[in-house]
């Protein structure tokens, strides 16, 4: 199982319309995923104060973001991940650790120290007691997944039905919650260290789909302040 992930990556917005244009436009160049359809579930840990997440908005050098997450609804045997997610200058440094849901839940309530890499564990313990995270917003969408056949690293997923809840923050609790957009849209993610191929630039260009700098997590912060549900 892959811990450490090191990329750039890249977003843009689509309407249902863009999405149906450019993915039968680019059909012939990609290909399903292994995990082609899956229900992402996310908790992320911050401050009581939302620290982490008010610091990611100001667009700085450096940010991190601490998140626990699960492929489709886990049963306590279920396998999750343990990540912290990195940015520094446009470059994305995800690493992570494999483990069950109850082992998580004995880590994070009882300190008990998980079966696991222990270098990457202590990294996340140190930021989670360091920063005394707790869990604040659950979040989940559906992805589908696709990589380029020309280059297996360079992964395209669309993301829809954007949904969070800020209680119940237990990902074996459901994957319900309030929709984050009113109406049909896709959040394209275009995943490599590479450039992008001329295939998909002609495409995009053709949509008139441009890069943005749209966080989950961050949107969804800031609509909950703004709705004055969180402070």
């Amino acid at each position: 199982m892959i811990e450490t992930f090191k990329r750039r990556e890249e977003k843009y917005l689509l309407t249902q319309n863009q999405y149906n244009y450019l993915l039968n436009k680019i059909s012939n160049y990609i290909e399903k995923d292994k995990y082609y359809e899956s229900n992402i579930c996310n908790i992320y840990f911050d401050t009581d104060n939302f620290d982490l997440i008010k610091n990611s908005i100001e667009k700085p050098l450096y940010k991190e973001k601490v998140r626990l997450r699960s492929y489709n609804i886990p049963e306590l045997e279920d396998k999750v991940f343990f990540e912290i997610k990195k940015k520094y200058n446009g470059i994305s440094n995800k690493r992570r650790i494999t483990l069950k849901l109850n082992e998580f839940n004995n880590y994070y309530l009882y300190n008990q120290i998980p079966n696991c890499n222990k270098q990457i564990y202590k990294e996340l313990d140190y930021i989670m007691k360091n920063n005394n995270l707790k869990p604040k917003v659950f979040l989940a969408y559906n992805r589908l997944s696709y990589y380029s056949k020309e280059d297996k690293d360079f992964r395209i997923t669309f993301d829809n039905n954007l949904r969070y809840r800020i209680l119940d923050l237990d990902l074996n609790l459901g994957d319900c919650g309030k929709k984050y957009f009113k109406e049909d849209t896709y959040i394209l993610e275009i995943k490599s260290l590479s450039s992008i191929p001329l295939w998909l630039v002609k495409v995009l260009s053709e949509l008139k789909i441009f890069p943005t700098s749209f966080s989950k997590y961050g949107s969804i912060y800031k609509k909950l302040y703004r709705e004055e549900s969180i402070c």
